[in-house]
């Protein structure tokens, strides 16, 4: 059965199969400082590092994970104002439709879109990503990606009210993959509407070593099965261009095609995981009538622009489990919603 029409999207960029880390509260607040943009991605069950706190890595610099452990409880505040405007351009760039009236509730995960990161271009760095430092710690490994999320829903975000997005720096993770060492970073969001809590997020980012071109698609996998309700989409180039363009995204992989097939090696421009985690949302809303009251995602392997990819949903006891995977491909993303 399909779910809701037709639709152009995204997933996130992975090599090995991925789970999150546990994270622990965070000790103390520290100073606030500019928060990094959010990446797309995950990585999978890893092994923690033996041994001293400092590792080598490929570019011969040291892995200082007590220093980096010092982000511990910094805090970020940002805010900003849900404008008609930008619901009729997150609507448009997914080809949906929804009341963009003062008052009414804005689309699920839109707070994606809202309160990013804003870096000077001069400040950028040549992946197209805010310079390293600020919010999130200066980790030295070269890729960043985004592993998975959660979230807990606690009211709406109504059009036209004040968003204002609390984040805090709650683990910093040293572990060993098939790749190299990863470093996993959980960071907490409180978003709320005119004051009102609105939505609690976990983030989990994983910085990763470079992977020598060629080899970045990562591991084969088993093919996905597809879904009790599924439907086909196509990530074209405009879909992910306007994609990174409503979230202030600058992370080159997801619309330029020379620099992620030629610099860092992948056959095609990388969908985003966020993008991938509102259309999986989308769909369980379409399908249970109403928006979840917990959604959760993981990243599991990636998806390109140079072919089509599915969404499924299967109804269980216990909610709902979701899943992208590329025509013929293995799981990309997986999540499951409750309500």
């Amino acid at each position: 059965m399909a779910i809701g029409g037709e639709s152009r999207a995204g997933a996130g960029l992975l090599e090995e199969p991925g789970t999150g880390h546990p994270g622990r509260p965070a000790p103390g607040t520290r100073p606030t400082a500019e928060r990094d943009s959010a990446l797309p991605c995950g990585i999978g069950d890893r092994k923690a590092l033996p041994g001293p706190s400092k590792e080598r890595h490929g570019y011969g610099m040291d892995l200082d994970l007590a220093h980096l452990q010092q982000w511990i409880g910094r805090e970020e505040r940002a805010v900003e104002i849900l404008t008609p405007n930008l619901v009729q351009r997150f609507d448009a760039t997914f080809d949906r439709e929804s009341d963009p009236g003062a008052g009414s509730a804005a689309p699920p995960l839109i707070h994606f879109c809202l309160a990013q990161p804003i870096a000077p271009t001069s400040a950028l760095d040549p992946d197209g990503h805010p310079a390293r430092g600020g919010f999130l710690p200066p980790v030295p490994l070269p890729r960043r990606m985004w592993a998975g999320g959660a979230f807990t829903f606690h009211g709406e975000i109504r059009i036209g009210a004040t968003v204002t997005r609390r984040s805090t720096i709650t683990d910093v993770v040293l572990k060993q993959g098939r790749s190299g060492p990863l470093v996993f970073v959980a960071v907490s969001h409180e978003i709320a509407s005119d004051g009102r809590p609105a939505l609690s997020e976990r983030q989990d980012i994983v910085y990763r070593d470079a992977t020598a071109p060629g080899n970045a698609a990562g591991l084969r996998a088993t093919p996905a099965p597809a879904g009790a309700h599924c439907r086909r989409v196509t990530p074209s180039a405009p879909f992910l261009f306007r994609y990174s363009a409503l979230t202030f995204n600058g992370h080159r992989i997801h619309y330029d095609a020379p620099y992620v097939t030629g610099t860092e090696g992948y056959p095609g421009l990388i969908v985003h995981g966020p993008l991938q985690a509102t259309l999986l949302c989308q769909a369980a809303a379409d399908l249970a009538g109403a928006p979840p009251a917990r959604f959760r995602f993981r990243s599991l392997s990636p998806i390109f622009d140079d072919a089509d990819f599915t969404l499924n949903a299967t109804r269980g006891d216990d909610g709902m489990r979701l899943w992208t995977a590329r025509i013929g491909g293995p799981v990309a993303m997986e999540a499951h919603a409750e309500w």
